[in-house]
């Protein structure tokens, strides 16, 4: 009955960010305009990263890691929304919305993963430097972000069969700009508390554990810079740290808001004012913050500048 059931809904209509002509036209320019900025700056990260031998480090290994997954998590919804902020009818297949919903999710899942893995490097690095060389070589690095991708694939998988599984027999209009796990859940023509709850402890998992691992190495952290008798020494431990810090507020800060609670009484309209923060502010954010708190990233730049021919070599 649930298959016959889920069989009556075969596309969603995105309600979208606004109803009014004007507004979509202004939304659809300075979306494209972030798209586009965030595509530019996390491909000049990662081409100037693997180009700059002096960034050779796991501290840039992770950074351009994290500046994939910020194209792939932009471009999941992005060009949908922009595609919807030109249409007449704001359509997706039902197909379609399972698959941007996996990779929404996957995409999310692996940056809040990548995010905590960095801030294990940042605690090794000023907390045991004498050891950080040994302990983070390659091949723990790479085996790290194997396991923030393979585990929020994994995670997403999970998450994305059991929501697909409810039965959907209208209403068929999502109250968002993309198809995101609560929005779809919310028209579900059946009890959805397993199912949240399932959604919830992912959640705890993917979210709140790596936040877990960024709480704990920062108190290690600050209890190590400020037993550093140098000013200059704390300035320069405080600023390899700063943008990480700055990134994790923003992402978590609002992802926390919308996935650890597990039957939400928000208005769905603050719900997509949340998401646009977490899929669209924190990628554009990342190259924009690196460049520019990063000493090394801007001398790395200006010598790519000096040589341009270099990057794409």
């Amino acid at each position: 009955m649930a298959r016959e059931n889920q069989s009556v809904v075969t596309e969603f209509i995105f309600e979208g960010l606004s109803s009014q002509p004007r507004t979509q036209a202004v939304l659809f320019i300075v979306f494209l305009g972030l798209y586009l900025f965030t595509m530019v700056g996390n491909i000049t990260i990662i081409t100037v990263i693997r180009a700059d031998c002096q960034l050779h480090s796991p501290m840039y290994f992770f950074l351009a890691n994290l500046s994939f997954v910020d194209i792939c998590y932009i471009s999941s919804n992005i060009p949908q929304m922009l595609v919807n902020l030109l249409a007449k009818k704001k359509t997706i297949s039902f197909s379609g919305c399972g698959a941007q919903m996996y990779f929404c999710l996957a995409f999310g899942m692996t940056e809040c993963v990548l995010l905590g893995v960095m801030a294990y490097d940042r605690y090794m690095a000023i907390c045991h430097p004498l050891r950080y060389t040994a302990v983070m070589n390659r091949k723990l690095c790479t085996q790290m972000v194997v396991a923030s991708w393979a585990s929020s694939l994994l995670s997403s998988m999970v998450i994305n069969i059991l929501t697909l599984r409810l039965p959907f027999c209208g209403p068929d209009t999502l109250n968002h700009y993309f198809c995101e796990v609560p929005a779809v859940l919310a028209l579900a023509c059946t009890d959805t508390a397993l199912t949240g709850l399932v959604v919830f402890i992912f959640s705890i998992l993917i979210l709140f554990i790596p936040f877990l691992l960024i709480i704990t190495s920062y108190a290690h952290i600050l209890s190590t810079i400020l037993k550093i008798q140098s000013a200059r020494a704390q300035s320069k431990a405080f600023s390899t740290c700063g943008s990480h810090l700055m990134v994790v507020t923003v992402f978590y800060g609002t992802a926390i808001c919308m996935y650890m609670n597990p039957k939400s009484r928000r208005p769905q309209d603050r719900d997509k004012v949340v998401a646009v923060f977490y899929t669209i502010v924190t990628p554009v954010l990342n190259p924009l913050i690196y460049s520019l708190r990063s000493k090394d990233m801007k001398r790395a730049l200006r010598r790519a500048m000096s040589r341009p021919k270099s990057l794409f070599i």
